[in-house]
C-alpha cells in the first residue's frame, strides 16, 4: 500500500525574506515567512519547507531567529534547510523549532555526516536534498550540483542519491535545475529513476505549473510535492490540489 502524497510548499528564503527564482536565478520577492507559513497551515499543508538559499554560498548557517518565528506559527511539519553541514548545525536548527533538517552540499562534501546526524536525531529528522542537472555523459544522465546549483561535482545523480539512501534517512529531495521555477512539469525521469533506486520517500521538487504535474510527479514515484511558485503567486490553491488529485484517485494526506 502506497503512503498517502503529502503537499508541501517551500520557502526559498533570502535575507530573511521569501523569494522564487527562475533555474535558480532570477529571484523576485514573495512574501514574509511568518505570513506565508501561517496561510500555509491554514490552507491545508501536510508539510512546510524552507529553505535558506544563499547560506552555503555565503559561508554561513541557516537565520535561526527566521526558523524560531515561522516554527511558533506552524502547525505541520517543517523541514529547514540551508547551510546544515555539521551535525552541531543541525541540532541547533532543530532546537529552533524545526521539525526536521534538509542537508545538500554539506552532506555531499561530506557523506559521513549524513551517518551521524540520522545516529543523532533519528532517520525521520534528516532530509537530503540533491540539486541535478542534465548531463549525457554521465550513465544515468543527470549530475550532481552543489553550492545552490552553482558548482558541478562530476557525480552521478542516481548514484549519490543510492548512497545517501543507504545511510537510512528519513526522505530524499531531488530539485532538477531544468524545471526550477519555470512551471513547465517536474523532470520526471529523474524522480522516476530516484524513486526506483531508493527506499526513502522520494520528494518531487522544482518545476511544478498545473494540477497536472503534481499528478504526472505521484505517477512517476514521488510521495511527497513540494512547489513554490504556484502556491506564492496563487496560481494553484492547495484545496484545489488535493481535490484534482483525490478525484484522480490519489490517497492524500489531508
Amino acid at each position: 500500500m502506497a503512503m498517502p502524497v503529502r503537499i508541501m510548499p517551500c520557502l526559498d528564503m533570502q535575507r530573511g525574506r521569501v523569494v522564487k527564482g527562475v533555474h535558480f536565478v532570477d529571484i523576485r520577492d514573495a512574501g514574509d515567512p511568518v505570513e506565508c507559513a501561517r496561510a500555509y497551515c491554514a490552507a491545508g499543508a501536510d508539510e512546510l519547507a524552507m529553505l535558506d538559499i544563499t547560506a552555503t554560498v555565503e559561508g554561513r548557517e541557516t537565520m535561526l531567529d527566521v526558523v524560531k518565528r515561522v516554527a511558533a506559527v506552524v502547525t505541520v511539519p517543517f523541514t529547514v534547510g540551508g547551510g546544515i553541514a555539521t551535525v552541531e548545525t543541525a541540532a541547533r536548527v532543530l532546537e529552533a523549532g524545526a521539525t526536521r533538517v534538509s542537508t545538500s552540499s554539506g552532506a555531499f562534501r561530506h557523506p559521513e555526516v549524513i551517518a551521524a546526524m540520522v545516529q543523532e536525531f533519528g532517520a525521520e529528522r534528516v532530509t537530503v536534498a540533491i540539486d541535478v542537472d542534465l548531463n549525457p555523459a554521465l550513465p544515468s544522465g543527470y549530475e550532481v550540483y552543489i553550492d545552490g546549483g552553482r558548482t558541478a561535482t562530476g557525480t552521478d545523480a542516481i548514484a549519490w542519491a543510492r548512497q545517501v539512501d543507504s545511510y537510512g534517512v528519513g526522505c530524499i529531495l531531488p530539485t532538477s535545475k531544468v524545471g526550477d521555477g519555470a512551471r513547465t512539469g517536474y523532470d520526471l525521469p529523474v524522480i522516476r529513476k530516484i524513486a526506483d533506486a531508493v527506499s526513502a520517500p522520494v520528494v518531487a521538487s522544482g518545476g511544478a505549473g498545473t494540477l497536472e504535474h503534481f499528478y504526472d510527479a505521484v505517477d512517476a514515484g514521488a510521495s511527497i510535492l513540494l512547489a513554490a511558485s504556484v502556491f506564492h503567486f496563487g496560481l494553484i490553491g492547495i484545496p484545489e490540489l488535493k481535490a484534482y488529485l483525490r478525484g484522480r484517485g490519489v490517497a492524500i494526506a489531508g
